[in-house]
């Protein structure tokens, strides 16, 4: 993409990072002395988990090293809105789902550089190994994504009826943009794009649906109710797509590594879909 869409495409983020902030209050952060363990766990299948399962599929199936960079990429983002609108649909944790976005949010600005970077150096070849540089790319991440966050947290806290007000255009907003991009997206890259969904399809479907089920099972077997345990299933499955395109496509410049969060953006609706079925069918959520 040139420098005009990189730009659009970090505005974008910018503007759903937003809409995230609008619906974020102190005591969502909070919330980790009140459900420590609930938390860890979360975060723990998000952060670290994830990005192992997905290292173990890229070098087990025969991919592009491309198509490897672009799932590490996916993996090393944290969960997104649509996550937290997921858990809602699914009658989960809602308020759960949306503490772990905020929590995760924040860490990977640390983790993102470094998984990235162990990507390009485990999957290109290394006379065309790039590198990004770390500090550059959290202060990048920070204007990107956490400062409008923040600034979406203060016009809660200052206005609260203002945001609660702006918070669902600026969802539908957010989801328009979404799909905006990657329509742009599979459009600039449509003469490989059906060779990157052969290749990368099963694979990105395979990581989506095994860690949320070991997410959940995770958090069942540290006797956490089936309520949040669904949430910790969302929130370790459902990523956010539009930053992993952001960080290919505006921090690496390069389009073909964004091919698979492009990708997910549509397949994940598969496991969101399952996700949604099961939690409707249990409407007690027995511990």
């Amino acid at each position: 993409m040139d420098q005009t869409s990189a730009i659009i495409l970090a505005i974008s983020l910018m503007i759903i990072m937003l809409g995230m902030g609008l619906s974020l209050v102190v005591d969502d952060f909070k919330r980790i002395f009140v459900q420590p363990k609930s938390i860890i766990i979360g975060l723990v299948n998000q952060i670290i988990i994830l990005p192992i399962v997905a290292y173990i599929l890229a070098s087990t199936f025969s991919l592009q090293p491309e198509i490897s960079v672009g799932l590490m990429i996916l993996a090393a983002c944290p969960g997104g809105p649509t996550s937290n609108l997921i858990s809602h649909l699914a009658k989960a944790d809602t308020a759960l789902s949306v503490t772990l976005t905020a929590f995760s949010s924040f860490i990977t600005i640390l983790t993102i550089p470094f998984i990235v970077n162990f990507a390009l150096e485990s999957f290109l070849d290394k006379s065309n190994v790039i590198q990004l540089d770390v500090l550059q790319t959290l202060l990048q991440i920070l204007l990107i994504v956490i400062i409008p966050i923040t600034i979406g947290m203060y016009i809660r806290n200052k206005k609260e009826s203002f945001a609660l007000k702006m918070g669902k255009p600026v969802r539908i907003a957010s989801g328009i943009l979404l799909v905006v991009i990657i329509l742009g997206l599979i459009i600039k890259e449509k003469e490989t794009l059906v060779t990157s969904f052969e290749e990368a399809g099963l694979v990105v479907v395979i990581l989506n649906l095994f860690v949320m089920f070991f997410a959940y099972y995770s958090a069942k077997l540290f006797k956490i109710n089936n309520k949040r345990s669904l949430s910790i299933a969302i929130e370790s499955g459902i990523q956010n797509g539009t930053l992993g395109i952001t960080v290919a496509v505006v921090l690496l410049n390069n389009s073909t590594f964004a091919l698979v969060s492009a990708l997910y953006g549509v397949l994940m609706f598969i496991s969101a879909s399952i996700a949604i079925y099961l939690g409707a069918k249990q409407k007690n959520y027995p511990n």
